[in-house]
């Protein structure tokens, strides 16, 4: 079974926060609280764990995982970001806002099957903030759901569901179940793909 952690949402425990990071570093797949719904996540550059994921979740490979980056200058190494699209998410972000962008060659090509663009995001949360600065990387998520009907956002939900696939539980309180808004920023102009939390009106 999982290990089942409490952290702080306010002001994460740095030696926790260490705790969780070398776990990552080990392989783990974790279950973490987002600004929208909790997340499984693992380090970006590790395939067996990425290859997990998709076993845990019964996703098919061409079904898109994303990336939950630190901040804006984090988004700019992974992804092509033009000047409306860096405008428009340096008004946005941190925030419950997934964009959708050409990626670059630092994006492992496990992670792109059949495509070229992948879903990103900067999520307004204190724990997972911390826990993407000390590792360094992106971290891969994707919802703690067993499909998009059927979202997850009580830990002891995730630990009944998926608590002997995982390998660690951060329990940050029951969350609202409100999805990210999707953003897709590869045209010219802004398209909404999912309309969740995110205020639309601040794009379009």
């Amino acid at each position: 079974m999982a290990e089942y952690l409490e952290i702080d949402p306010y002001n994460p425990e740095h030696k926790l926060i260490r705790k969780v990071v070398h776990m990552l570093r080990q392989g783990a797949v974790i279950a973490y609280p987002t600004d929208t719904v909790y997340g499984i996540g693992c380090d970006l550059h590790s395939k067996e764990s990425i290859d997990r994921i998709y076993r845990i979740k019964k996703m098919p490979k061409h079904k898109p995982l994303s990336l939950l980056c630190a901040d804006l200058s984090d988004i700019a190494s992974y992804a092509h970001v033009g000047n409306a699209s860096y405008k428009l998410m340096k008004r946005l972000i941190p925030g419950p806002y997934t964009f959708i962008l050409p990626v670059t060659r630092m994006v492992p090509r496990t992670l792109l099957p059949k495509r070229r663009t992948l879903g990103i995001r900067v999520p307004d949360n204190q724990v997972v903030q911390a826990i993407i600065k000390e590792l360094a990387n992106p971290l891969i998520n994707t919802s703690a759901s067993l499909d998009q009907k059927e979202i997850l956002s009580d830990p002891a939900e995730i630990e009944r569901t998926f608590g002997d696939q995982l390998d660690l539980i951060i329990d940050g309180g029951v969350l609202p179940n409100e999805l990210s808004t999707v953003v897709d920023l590869t045209a010219p102009e802004p398209e909404i793909v999912r309309e969740g939390k995110g205020d639309v009106s601040l794009i379009l």
